[in-house]
């Protein structure tokens, strides 16, 4: 009874819409819903306003940016309106703690507004963090499997080209994002015709397999043996073989004892999770 009230009171206080740092044009930009009273969501709204920001709080659009989600679920996809004007503001905040905080919820968003609504206003947002500071990709890059099963199979296709920068980051010893690279493309696989992972998942694997780093090699291991049992259930087979007698070029003929290491750990883990008959292994 009390929350209602408050909320009653908020919904009706004439002294809050007049005393509100709201400019007329933020006023006409208001948009207008059922779900919660509206000068709850247009205090919400003007979180993102710069100047409050730096009287205020600096953080405030860090914590805007974190509830964004939740309002979104709370006004439902057929109010996105009301939202979309601020969310894009967010994704283009200065601070990148803002704008990281926005590429770690956007799959989330994603399955809120549904495909349409996604491909429209969330796409574009998705390209930028994709291009954005590393604190920020590893948000998008650590739902990469989420956000693009959610796309139209030929929007996904697009982000196959793409898929080559997450090798380079700001910092090379920041080895913890390739290896994350090489956990969603075995996700991805699911996603893509054999074509597609023979063109471009494999280029990616057989560079991981060759990182510097050994967490980022093992993941890489089981990245290329997962390729290899999906390829082979594909119907088209010369993929497969292709892909085998590359590795055997590639790594077993290596000059190097390392990749010659690497061809072994990845026979061991082609055996072990059964990707092949064994007959096909031999």
């Amino acid at each position: 009874q009390s929350l209602d009230s408050t909320l009653h009171y908020i919904h009706n206080d004439s002294d809050l819409s007049t005393n509100s740092s709201f400019s007329p044009e933020e006023e006409r930009k208001s948009k207008v819903q059922d779900v919660v009273p509206q000068a709850l969501l247009d205090q919400y709204l003007s979180m993102t306003d710069p100047s409050r920001a730096q009287t205020v709080d600096t953080e405030i659009a860090k914590h805007c940016a974190y509830s964004l989600p939740g309002v979104a679920l709370t006004l439902g996809r057929q109010n996105w309106h009301c939202l979309k004007d601020t969310y894009e503001t967010l994704a283009s905040d200065m601070q990148w703690k803002v704008r990281r905080t926005l590429a770690f919820s956007i799959h989330e968003l994603a399955v809120i507004l549904g495909d349409q609504l996604t491909a429209g206003d969330l796409v574009p947002v998705f390209n930028g963090f994709l291009k954005d500071l590393d604190e920020v990709r590893i948000g998008v890059l650590k739902h990469l499997h989420d956000f693009l099963k959610l796309l139209h199979v030929d929007k996904r296709r697009e982000y196959l080209y793409q898929l080559q920068e997450f090798l380079v980051t700001d910092n090379s010893r920041n080895w913890r994002f390739r290896a994350e690279l090489a956990e969603q493309l075995i996700l991805l696989l699911d996603l893509y015709s054999a074509r597609d992972i023979y063109d471009y998942l494999r280029p990616i694997a057989f560079s991981l397999c060759a990182d510097k780093v050994s967490s980022v090699r093992w993941i890489s291991y089981k990245l290329v043996s997962e390729m290899v049992k999906k390829l082979y259930m594909a119907s088209t087979s010369t993929f497969v073989v292709d892909l085998m007698n590359e590795l055997v070029e590639k790594f077993c003929r290596c000059h190097k004892w390392s990749g010659r290491q690497t061809f072994v750990f990845i026979c061991q883990t082609i055996s072990e999770d059964d990707c092949l008959p064994m007959d096909q292994f031999a």
